[in-house]
């Protein structure tokens, strides 16, 4: 039975080796076809995998997308938290590390000796200092960049675009800030200039916004940059919730709902083409197919008259779609990948990093397609033998 068994076995392959041969123009088409859908499957795939990638690197660029606040106010409230609460919070995720930052907001009296003026603005703590982006109000100025250590923390300061417009600051000019009978003064190292609420205020140091409203050991709120999709950063938000029960932990709505509107539209635009795509291919495969079976109903007929069933002949001929589709799989995938590199670079500006996970999918895909399109061949099981012999069918 061993050996009838492998006798089988080898006869079958030998019979798809023959197929595959028998007319090489036309497999050659339907190869070619599983190819480029292959090939057009993987690089948007591809792109679509790394357009979740690209997009959470450049929200996470624009600032925080979770804050961290007392229960019932807002960042701007009177209320403040424990310094030590930032030690409950985890850094270490699967999708990257967390970038925490502390602030204490409050308002004070803000001045140039050199101008003269003064007058009330938002002066916020943070620490770190430069987690701020900054950017020169001229050209000549060094912007300070995301999450560069900034010199001396206690004694320099970034003031805001409006801010230093209405008194008429310069780089390293001394600003002096009041708040009662507490004075601080600072160098400005630099402006950041948003169109936001930041270009009304100052950024100081920590501990020297402590000193100034005299709330040593207290901040008033907790920024976050959180790495992950937005699924992963509303996991992140629930765990977070539970470890600090005091504190009100609120999502950056503007960022988070933005990321995810944005990457359902790409992704959703991506599937679709995709979709359409393998569609076509498989229209394609299947007009072939059918002229495949009518060129071989005198062996399908020679099989059946020699007493093969109707359920090995069928399992030849797909047999030989699934390797048609494993090998335009194979090769188109490949072709794909590398093309999402170029598309990447033409859609996003920045070549798309391949992805290993998408070549096995496409290729699955494809012989997927292949072997549903192999759907006219169950034509065959309603052809007689000795029809075929007559050459009545």
């Amino acid at each position: 039975m061993a050996d009838r068994g492998a006798t089988n076995r080898a006869m079958f392959w030998r019979i798809v080796r023959r197929l595959l041969g028998a007319n090489r123009g036309r497999l050659f088409v339907i190869l070619l076809a599983l190819g480029a859908g292959a090939a057009v499957t993987a690089a948007l795939l591809n792109l679509q995998v790394d357009a979740q990638r690209r997009l959470t690197t450049e929200f996470r660029a624009f600032g925080a997308n979770v804050l961290i606040m007392p229960k019932g106010t807002s960042a701007a409230g009177s209320d403040t938290l424990p310094e030590s609460t930032v030690h409950l919070v985890p850094v270490n995720l699967p999708s990257g590390r967390v970038a925490v930052s502390t602030k204490l907001y409050m308002v004070a009296s803000v001045s140039g000796p050199q101008s003269g003026k003064s007058f009330s603005a938002v002066v916020a703590g943070s620490n770190p200092l430069a987690i701020l982006r900054a950017s020169p109000l001229s050209s000549s100025n060094t912007a300070a960049r995301l999450n560069e250590p900034a010199p001396l923390p206690g004694q320099v300061c970034i003031a805001g675009a409006r801010v230093a417009k209405q008194i008429g600051l310069q780089q390293d000019t001394e600003l002096v800030l009041a708040s009662g009978d507490r004075r601080e003064s600072c160098r400005v190292a630099s402006f950041h200039q948003t169109g936001g609420p930041e270009d009304d205020r100052v950024a100081i140091g920590l501990r020297t916004a402590q000193r100034l409203a005299g709330l040593p050991g207290r901040i008033s709120a907790i920024e976050l940059i959180i790495p992950g999709t937005p699924g992963e950063i509303q996991s992140f938000i629930a765990n977070l919730q539970h470890l600090l029960p005091d504190a009100d932990v609120r999502p950056i709505r503007q960022f988070t709902e933005g990321e995810a509107k944005i990457y359902n539209r790409i992704s959703g635009l991506l599937t679709a083409t995709v979709a359409i795509v393998l569609l076509l291919t498989g229209l394609c495969v299947m007009a072939a197919m059918t002229n495949v079976a009518m060129e071989r109903k005198m062996d399908v007929g020679l099989m059946k008259a020699i007493g093969g069933s109707m359920r090995r002949v069928l399992r030849l001929f797909l047999a030989e779609a699934a390797l048609l589709g494993l090998a335009g799989g194979v090769i188109g995938a490949a072709a794909g990948i590398f093309l999402s590199i170029g598309l990447g670079k033409a859609v996003f500006g920045v070549a798309a990093r391949p992805r290993l996970i998408v070549y096995p999918v496409a290729v699955a895909l494809t012989v997927i397609v292949a072997i549903l399109s192999a759907f006219p061949l169950r034509r065959l099981a309603r052809i007689r033998p000795a029809s075929v012999f007559r050459g009545e069918a």
